[in-house]
């Protein structure tokens, strides 16, 4: 099946010899990387053999040539970023030439307005929104230093409305109640000019506020209450 004959063993070559080849070879190839590859292809002449051969400045040319076409691809990159860049900001300058424009195309007529209001602008107009009625209401006048309590008198769990302000400045309050052997006391405040809410009776009793001026000029309160209860009055 094969034809060729199997050398005999005296016939290969010694290892020595392998290796003395395998060291001239790299020599050889050392030699050449250095006279002629090196020259030609990176413009690096160590040994002057480049230059001699005309080796080196074909490899200065190739270098050369290598630079200007790393600096063009940077060029048209930097060209392309711009143009991009203006590509995105171009866009937004029209919508606001728009939108600027847009109001003055819109703007109704001043007289429409005028035309519009008649019966039917008349009858969707809300109603105005009633008052809260009160059913007391008192005022009184405190004196620097001076002190007064009113109460109402309420049965447990009944809810009595109520607001109060002054005139002339704040005052120092307690809203509290006592009674049926017993007394609370819901809130208190220093320096209030105006107060308002709630009030619901913890137990069977008197339920109001203490107020004390402590300015040094008189103030007026007015006291406005409605509600679950029997009657507003001024403590003695």
């Amino acid at each position: 099946m094969y034809n060729t004959e199997i050398p005999a063993k005296n016939e290969l070559p010694s290892s020595a010899k392998l290796i003395r080849s395998t060291i001239i070879a790299a020599i050889v190839a050392a030699v050449l990387l250095v006279t002629v590859v090196m020259p030609a292809e990176y413009g690096l002449d160590p040994t002057g053999a480049g230059r001699v051969l005309g080796l080196k400045e074909m490899g200065e040319i190739k270098e050369q040539l290598a630079h200007e076409a790393e600096a063009d691809e940077a060029a048209l990159a930097t060209s392309m970023s711009s143009s991009s860049e203006e590509t995105v900001t171009e866009p937004t300058a029209a919508p606001a030439a728009e939108i600027a424009a847009a109001p003055a195309e819109t703007a109704p007529d001043s007289s429409e307005p005028a035309a519009a209001a008649g019966p039917e602008a008349e009858a969707e107009a809300p109603a105005p929104v009633a008052e809260a009625k009160w059913e007391d209401e008192v005022r009184f006048v405190l004196t620097p230093g001076e002190g007064t309590e009113y109460k109402l008198t309420m049965e447990k769990d009944a809810v009595a409305r109520y607001s109060w302000e002054t005139e002339g400045g704040p005052l120092n309050f307690d809203t509290h109640g006592d009674g049926s052997g017993q007394s609370i006391s819901y809130e208190k405040g220093r320096g209030v000019s105006a107060d308002e809410g709630e009030l619901t009776a913890s137990f069977t009793g008197n339920h109001g506020w203490f107020f004390r001026n402590r300015n040094d000029n008189d103030v007026t309160v007015v006291l406005r209450t409605d509600g679950d209860y029997g009657e507003l009055k001024k403590a003695m």
